[in-house]
């Protein structure tokens, strides 16, 4: 591996990726590469790996569908879980029935919050795209029907006036059995194995120093938060960031593999014969 290479690192500005990678982005702990870290919203970030221009970069599990012919995926920095999923919310009295042919606002179509939609199969109203954090308020302003809610939006719907429908979560965990895989880290195929193994255990011991020493990176995760409420921002980690976040294991990679697997069926794309990870 050559040491003095540097990579591209794409995350997101949510409190689960600034907690995990603060670490890596402030140079806490010593790395056999450098990174050059690019922050931008998930749905940016699936575009930019279905154009295969990040060497590594964090995307919703859907996102592999177009992008596995690139990337593998890591075993580290991802979300993944229980009681961890979109929530499909509406102004009060409509229940799922009332939305069957409603507008539903998504915060982008390679989404992981779009496919569970799709999935469902309950909802056949038309997809209208927005920055996540625009959902809230434009349903809160009627101007659409309902909408899914991610990342911080789990935690602040009610203040928007909204009543949750849905949650996809629960409804993906009921239907099989296994935890929900939101988004993981992917790292090109064409870097070599012993730097994306490099890579993995930068994502381990930088997730391990922010459970060690969470004080260090408050400041960067309150500068790129869009709720800066502190105990919202607890939440978020607390939700999002867990075990499987160190190591996705066995009962992990199965369940991001099956999803894999969906929205691939979904997009009518095959996948790569490699492997996914």
């Amino acid at each position: 591996m050559n040491a003095m290479r540097t990579l591209s690192l794409g995350i997101s500005p949510c409190p689960n990726d600034t907690f995990i990678f603060e670490a890596l982005a402030n140079g806490r702990i010593p790395l056999p590469c450098g990174f050059e870290m690019f922050m931008a919203d998930v749905e940016v970030l699936n575009g930019r790996a279905r154009e295969g221009s990040l060497d590594v970069t964090k995307l919703s599990i859907a996102a592999m569908a177009h992008a596995a012919g690139r990337y593998r995926l890591l075993r580290a920095g991802g979300a993944l879980g229980r009681g961890c999923g979109p929530l499909l919310v509406a102004r009060p009295g409509l229940s799922v029935e009332d939305l069957t042919h409603a507008d539903v606002a998504i915060p982008g179509a390679m989404t992981t919050a779009n496919l569970l939609l799709g999935l469902h199969g309950g909802f056949r109203g038309d997809r209208v795209e927005m920055v996540f954090d625009e959902v809230m308020p434009a349903v809160a302003a009627g101007e659409v029907p309902c909408g899914v809610v991610i990342h911080e939006g789990r935690f602040t719907y009610p203040a928007f006036g909204l009543d949750l429908v849905l949650d996809l979560g629960r409804w993906w965990e009921g239907a099989t059995g296994m935890p929900l895989p939101l988004g993981a880290i992917a790292i090109r195929r064409d870097i070599d194995d012993a730097t994306a193994l490099a890579v993995e255990d930068a994502i381990r011991r930088s997730l391990a120093h922010a459970r060690s020493h969470p004080a260090d990176g408050r400041p960067y995760i309150k500068a790129h938060a869009q709720e800066l409420a502190d105990e919202v921002i607890d939440s978020h980690i607390r939700t999002f960031v867990n075990d499987f976040s160190m190591d996705l294991g066995p009962e992990g990679q199965s369940a991001v593999s099956a999803l894999v697997a969906k929205a691939a069926e979904v997009a009518g794309v095959a996948l790569p014969d490699a492997p996914l990870f």
